[in-house]
């Protein structure tokens, strides 16, 4: 059986905290930053964790599980 890869764009998204959990980054921080606030754009600099739901198919994509 071969060994089972990892997807490239879940690689490159997507990193594991030291308990586990899933860190991503917020969307609609690319441009068109003109007309968002400085507040708004401040918070999207942050980085989030990622939703319970969607956490086992992330897992899965990065082979973690």
């Amino acid at each position: 059986m071969p060994k089972m890869k990892t997807k490239s764009s879940a690689k490159k998204r997507f990193k594991v905290t030291g308990t586990g959990k899933l860190k991503r980054k917020h969307a609609f921080k690319s441009h068109i930053l003109t007309k968002k606030s400085k507040k708004r754009k401040l918070k999207l600099t942050h980085a989030a964790l990622v939703h319970k739901a969607d956490e086992s198919n992330i897992k899965q994509q990065l082979n973690l599980k």
